[in-house]
């Protein structure tokens, strides 16, 4: 049974690369002081594609931290504010072009670990789920059973293809923010340092007491 199970994951590892590298999509690397990330865009979201080439081009993200880090579920950073935070301080500023992107959900792009995606404000104020003109997150995530995912059908109303069962319960992600995020892109390269960034010791807020930062992102 065990030699059954590890035939299955490593024919599923094998069908997720595939499938990666069918997307088509720009390359980016984001280099951070941890060791650098390299994500490629999906052209089926064209609005956050262009928006983040865009802010990339101007230099936004240069120096930006890793604000929000909470491991076993995803590193969020973009936040412009951060460029000059104090180490381990937490801050309520916000800094960012004032516009919103309205949101592209596109059901094949899930949010399996390595998933990177817009953060945005609640439903209570955004009822359009429109993202954030600058913040994004990298999912970490973990596993999940059948029966968890079933869980998660019946509240969300969404569906799960037998792939992204097989995702979800292998390699994991964050199945409860399907449909209500916009996945705009995944990791093809550095999933080790994501993982080193969410391992962080974090303090109030979810904030790092050491800082991560965004040195810079380059297309490749």
């Amino acid at each position: 049974m065990r030699m059954r199970t590890l035939v299955f994951t490593s024919l599923l590892l094998f069908a997720f690369m595939s499938v990666s590298c069918q997307q088509k999509g720009e390359t980016y690397t984001i280099e951070t002081s941890l060791g650098n990330i390299k994500v490629k865009l999906y052209d089926n979201t064209p609005l956050h594609k262009e928006n983040f080439e865009k802010l990339v081009s101007e230099h936004f993200y240069d120096g930006v931290l890793f604000h929000r880090i909470i491991q076993d579920f995803m590193i969020q950073t973009g936040n412009g504010a951060t460029k000059n935070a104090k180490a381990g301080r937490g801050s309520a500023e916000v800094e960012g072009p004032d516009y919103t992107v309205p949101a592209e959900f596109v059901p094949e792009y899930f949010h399996k670990k390595g998933a990177l995606a817009a953060a945005r404000t609640g439903d209570a104020v955004n009822p359009e789920k429109r993202s954030s003109s600058c913040q994004f997150y990298i999912v970490q995530g973990h596993t999940y059973t059948d029966t968890e995912l079933d869980r998660m059908e019946e509240q969300t109303q969404i569906k799960y293809s037998d792939f992204q069962r097989g995702v979800y319960k292998t390699m994991g992600g964050t199945p409860f923010l399907d449909q209500a995020y916009t996945v705009f892109g995944e990791v093809v390269q550095g999933l080790d340092i994501v993982d080193k960034i969410a391992a962080v010791p974090t303090g109030v807020g979810d904030w790092p007491q050491a800082d991560v930062r965004i040195l810079r992102i380059v297309k490749n």
